[in-house]
């Protein structure tokens, strides 16, 4: 009886579907997808944002294939939390009361499409292959970005404008390297500096290469110059501290150790809100934060006033020429291209339903996977959480999540904290007529 997905077909067709199987292609997919999103910037400053559009259509198109050949491996419910998909719900149901619907259906897509690669990445990898490919992309990218900024600084003694290299790494920053700002440099470095440690932790490079991806993003997070970069390494840090705290307790203390932390959380929250002019004149980003306390109030006393349920209409990077956005720069005197903030941003744009249900996604994710690294023994699963609360805690600052490299992490977490610990592991795919069921496997090849 001929299987049905093996259908006879031209060989190089036979060959290229049996490819789309092999963990050799879902490596290369995995590698292809981080590569072009992290160079995002560069992409569409060298080649246009045409191309950049049509290279990620082209790895949906491959993504879609991937889960094609192994949808006999799936199941429909397990395939996307369902957080992800009301947060997608409400994003295109902002359309109807948009100033401009087009503009919105523009940036529902440029959401769309990083998540539908991440849907598919957590899919096709686990966690530590997942982890070993970003590790190798970022390594990649941050000596790149370290070797144009010693051509333009040193050797050149000239900007690369193209870039936004200003060539400041022989006053020692702030330096941007191909990621645009130094914001999001040093937002990288501290997510390659947490992926860089979980490889090392886990074996999974050899101790030269780890040690020197570990200094490479430590000097590129000191030279980045940005005012982020500590208040997400002191988060971190704590973070790593907590949960190595509970991961160390016994399991009958577990429960409420979780609870005491939570509540330090909540109590540190409420201390850094009423403290928080003296916590940035230490870190010295008074000027940063006066920018983004302006601009915070005028969306938060102004705009979303007026609109506080359903938000101005879903549409990602501002479109500077339109109603509200231009009318909140000309009151700045900035030329803003974001909230400076995901959370005003959400709230803006998607009112406090879209705020609630990103928040919502993102604590459940968050909760979801702290618990996983809580209990098993591999710190492999540490990586998830702490990206996350990197993900969350430079939010405040920057909108970050909101598109492009940081929106791609925080969906491919959402979906790893939602396969490894949901009510949907209780489900098991529906055997086919005549075909035995197969045991479910761990997703995870550490544990």
């Amino acid at each position: 009886m001929t299987n049905p997905a093996r259908m006879p077909r031209h060989p190089l067709l036979e060959w290229t579907w049996d490819a789309l199987d092999s963990a050799a292609f879902a490596r290369a997919f995995t590698l292809a997808v981080f590569g072009t999103v992290a160079l995002s910037f560069a992409i569409q400053r060298t080649a246009g944002v045409v191309t950049y559009s049509t290279v990620i259509a082209g790895l949906c198109a491959v993504g879609l294939a991937v889960l094609l050949r192994r949808r006999s491996e799936l199941t429909l419910v397990r395939l996307v939390p369902t957080t992800l998909v009301l947060f997608f719900v409400w994003l295109a149901a902002t359309a109807v009361w948009s100033t401009e619907p087009p503009r919105t259906l523009v940036g529902w897509l440029v959401l769309a499409g990083p998540a539908f690669l991440a849907i598919v990445i957590g899919h096709v990898r686990d966690t530590l292959q997942t982890v070993r490919a970003l590790g190798d992309t970022l390594r990649a990218l941050l000596a790149l970005s370290l070797a144009l900024e010693i051509l333009s600084g040193i050797l050149l003694d000239l900007p690369i404008r193209f870039l936004g290299i200003q060539g400041n790494i022989v006053l020692g920053g702030p330096v941007q390297g191909i990621f645009g700002t130094r914001n999001m440099l040093g937002f990288v470095a501290v997510i390659a500096l947490i992926t860089f440690v979980i490889e090392w932790r886990t074996r999974s490079i050899p101790r030269g290469l780890a040690i020197f991806s570990l200094v490479l993003g430590g000097l590129l997070a000191l030279l980045s110059a940005s005012p982020t970069v500590f208040v997400l390494a002191l988060a971190v840090a704590v973070a790593t501290g907590a949960l190595a705290l509970v991961r160390h307790a016994p399991p009958e203390q577990r429960r409420s150790l979780q609870i005491s932390l939570l509540s330090l959380v909540v109590v540190g929250g409420v201390f850094a809100y009423f403290f928080r002019r003296p916590i940035i004149a230490i870190l010295n980003a008074g000027s940063d934060f006066a920018t983004r306390a302006e601009l915070w109030d005028t969306i938060l006393n102004i705009y979303v006033r007026y609109r506080p349920i359903q938000g101005w209409g879903w549409v990602g990077a501002w479109p500077t020429e339109e109603f509200p956005y231009t009318s909140i720069n000309i009151i700045t005197d900035e030329a803003h291209a974001t909230a400076l903030n995901a959370y005003f941003d959400v709230l803006l744009q998607t009112g406090w339903v879209g705020l609630l249900l990103f928040a919502g996604m993102c604590a459940l994710a968050l909760v979801r996977s702290w618990l996983v690294a809580s209990k098993r023994r591999s710190v492999l699963y540490a990586w998830t959480p702490l990206v996350l609360i990197t993900l969350l805690v430079d939010s405040m600052f920057e909108s970050f999540t909101l598109g492009g490299f940081g929106w791609l992490l925080l969906v491919v977490c959402v979906v790893r904290a939602g396969l490894s610990r949901s009510w949907r592991e209780g489900i098991r795919p529906v055997p086919t007529s005549g075909s035995p069921a197969l045991p479910q496997q761990p997703r995870d090849g550490a544990g």
